[in-house]
């Protein structure tokens, strides 16, 4: 898709696009987004996140699993931004091949890079890679589904076979 326009999404257009709201939206904005191909998301960390004072208090790092959700709403992005899936819900199918280089701290600003490689009968595809600064941070694959498009697969099988 070689010519295909740019988006840019501030907290409000992020949020038309998907379902994720305080303290689960993570992302701060999206950036250089191609719809069906990839999606940059920003997340600047500051010691006031809810979860900073309960996770190593005398050692303040970003948990594993917010770090996850935090890429995988960059993820969708890429997927969310088109018109007839925007503001769908999704749901994860899969996550594989988790990696964590470095822990983020407060004052760190994570970028994640995601590009989706195939979205099919809504299950979507694809990996997302986080650097801070130019350091490698965490990466996964994801493998995540619209669930409108699921459910209705699973009503025609439900029906056939009834």
């Amino acid at each position: 898709m070689t010519g295909s326009p740019k988006l840019n999404f501030d907290i409000n257009g992020i949020k038309e696009c998907q379902r994720n709201r305080h303290p689960i939206l993570f992302l701060d904005k999206v950036v250089d987004v191609v719809p069906k191909q990839r999606a940059t998301g920003v997340k600047a960390f500051s010691y006031n996140e809810w979860f900073f004072p309960a996770h190593y208090e005398d050692e303040p790092t970003v948990p594993g699993f917010i770090l996850v959700e935090t890429m995988v709403q960059t993820f969708i992005m890429t997927f969310l931004t088109m018109p007839e899936h925007k503001g769908s819900k999704t749901n994860f199918l899969n996550i594989g091949n988790g990696s964590f280089r470095r822990q983020i701290v407060p004052g760190d600003t994570l970028v994640v890079n995601a590009e989706l490689a195939s979205l099919k009968r809504g299950i979507a595809r694809g990996k997302a890679d986080a650097y801070v600064g130019d350091e490698f941070a965490c990466s996964a694959d994801f493998v995540v589904s619209i669930r409108s498009a699921t459910d209705a697969i699973f009503q025609k099988m439900k029906e056939k076979h009834s």
